[in-house]
């Protein structure tokens, strides 16, 4: 029993951080496995693993203010893998384009159409159509080379886009 007046002598609290080899040494093992199984690859869950405990050991000195320094290396690590996984798609999009190649078969195809269609014109029209909205000809240059005057090359154009338009054509 204590005597009256006597002073109880509580243990002093050291604010020491607890041992980070020791903490280390418990996590480690069960923070590699949860990365193996997230990543599916032992380097990726190893790397990732040591920056997070590269991180926390960077902050040891304030590990009093982590309420729960296993959850904080969970989430650091689980961060980092989430960073590399945007960043590696990022990376890929800019390089893989997605291309498709032509089929040379549908291009046949659209020629023969093409071809089709513009045998359902009369010369002149096909003529006309050809030199203005194949090669980009004015009206005027088309006519030179046509020997006619522009204004009839017009109407030969305009005459061969409405019997392609009735087909089904391109300018339907």
């Amino acid at each position: 029993m204590q005597a009256e007046g006597e002073v109880v002598q509580l243990p002093v609290a050291t604010h020491e951080p607890p041992d980070f080899a020791a903490f280390f040494a418990d996590e480690h093992r069960g923070l590699m496995k949860a990365l193996y199984f997230v990543t599916g690859n032992r380097a990726d869950a190893a790397e990732l693993m040591q920056d997070a405990f590269l991180k926390l050991w960077e902050r040891w000195d304030r590990i009093d203010r982590i309420d729960d320094p296993r959850s904080y290396l969970f989430r650091v690590a689980l961060n980092g893998f989430r960073m590399r996984t945007r960043a590696a798609r990022r990376a890929a999009r800019r390089i893989v384009t997605i291309t498709t190649s032509p089929d040379p078969f549908d291009e046949v195809s659209v020629r023969e159409d093409v071809r089709r269609m513009l045998l359902e014109l009369s010369p002149r029209q096909r003529a006309a159509l050809v030199l203005l909205d194949q090669y980009g000809y004015g009206s005027d240059d088309a006519a030179r080379i046509m020997g006619i005057r522009p204004s009839t090359v017009r109407a030969l154009a305009t005459q061969g886009r409405a019997v392609l338009r009735a087909s089904g054509g391109p300018y339907a």
